[in-house]
């Protein structure tokens, strides 16, 4: 009998009581209170010598903090910011302010048209084309066979398209993307919120892959487990005009030194060990297969990639609840349908927590888990 929508809530909550009553996990970070939050941050104050508040983005953690981006990167500038959606609004509207055009062209599984209660039309005034559809990554062809592509105001890039299970283009296809974007005369603005778990695919040190990009946005909180925030590296004029809008847009709060702080954190303890992440994940991935599930894409680009099986998903994840109460680790998180019928899929995201377990023991669990004449 199909499962009610009180049914998939009801799952829903059991999922998360028992997710946050886990001691390990093998997917995501392992969790933190905000006593234990703070409490590093404090630590991290002293050790990192940040001894000044910022004052609305000006000095301090913030400072020191857009330097640091702005070196790793290999760009003139950095500029801050506590939202990442805020980033991406504010560098694309650089950019079609100055080409007197607002349309866009993205991916279809951008994720300002999948995630963003199309807050950046309505807000921005955007109009956005599409260069991809489905789990496929733009060409320097897909670019230039754009109607009117030379009205753009800027073509963005996902890399990786997280919703492809975080696809990649390989270098050669982005190396001429960037090039046809040139030759166009076209802004080319990269939405690189895993830009640093995308680093070893390419094996390229950071400034040589954005060399290719006019602007980055990257992220503080996911690979590198901010509280909050992201930044867009860039050319100087552009990062003035970022930090107008970023003023205009509400953004420039009176302190931002606790988000910024979190963010030094994550670049001297999370960024090092990015590179094990993504090799774990490929060796999870290749045990996994093994056993008969699938994966996308297949080997993973990043520390994350999609993972099929047959089955039910309500019933997969009732049994990954039941191992979580069991055994306090978990192993995944919530399985959903897949378009194929009767094909269940989750997201597998693979951090520093996982290096603590086996590949092939978890593919043990997760062969068990999608089982249903398991146990």
């Amino acid at each position: 009998m199909p499962r009610t929508v009180r049914g998939v809530d009801d799952l829903d909550e059991r999922f998360k009581t028992a997710a946050l009553g886990c001691e390990d996990t093998v997917v995501w970070h392992a969790r933190r209170g905000p006593a234990e939050t703070l409490g590093l941050l404090s630590e991290a104050a002293t050790r990192l010598e940040v001894h000044e508040w910022d004052r609305y983005g000006d000095g301090g953690a913030v400072g020191r903090l857009e330097a640091e981006v702005a070196e790793l990167l290999g760009t003139p500038e950095a500029v801050f910011f506590v939202s990442g959606v805020m980033a991406q609004q504010a560098a694309l509207r650089v950019w079609c302010e100055r080409r007197r055009s607002y349309r866009v062209a993205v991916p279809d599984l951008a994720h300002q048209l999948r995630h963003e209660t199309d807050g950046p039309r309505l807000l921005q005034g955007f109009r956005f084309e599409t260069l991809t559809e489905g789990w496929e990554t733009a060409t320097a062809e897909t670019l230039r066979a754009l109607p009117a592509v030379g009205d753009l105001g800027a073509v963005q890039l996902e890399l990786p398209l997280r919703e492809a299970g975080c696809l990649l283009p390989t270098w050669e296809e982005l190396s001429a993307f960037s090039d046809a974007a040139r030759e166009l005369g076209v802004p080319f603005h990269v939405d690189g919120a895993r830009l640093w778990e995308s680093q070893p695919f390419f094996d390229r040190p950071l400034p040589e892959i954005t060399r290719l990009f006019d602007s980055v946005y990257v992220s503080f909180y996911k690979g590198l487990r901010a509280m909050a925030g992201a930044a867009v590296a860039c050319d100087e004029d552009v990062a003035v005009e970022l930090r107008a809008w970023r003023q205009r847009m509400g953004g420039t709060l009176f302190g931002m030194t606790p988000y910024a702080l979190s963010a030094l954190v994550g670049l001297r303890d999370e960024l090092p060990a990015i590179g094990d992440s993504v090799a774990w994940a490929r060796a999870l991935a290749d045990e996994l297969v093994a056993r008969g599930l699938r994966i996308q894409p297949d080997p993973p680009h990043t520390n994350t990639f999609l993972v099929f099986a047959d089955g039910d998903p309500d019933a997969v994840t009732e049994r990954v609840v039941a191992f979580m109460e069991e055994r306090k680790v978990a192993p995944c998180g919530r399985w959903w349908a897949a378009r194929a019928p009767g094909v269940a899929m989750s997201e597998v995201t693979i951090h520093r927590a996982a290096l603590e377990h086996d590949p092939a023991t978890v593919a043990d669990w997760y062969a068990e888990l999608v089982d249903a004449n398991a146990g």
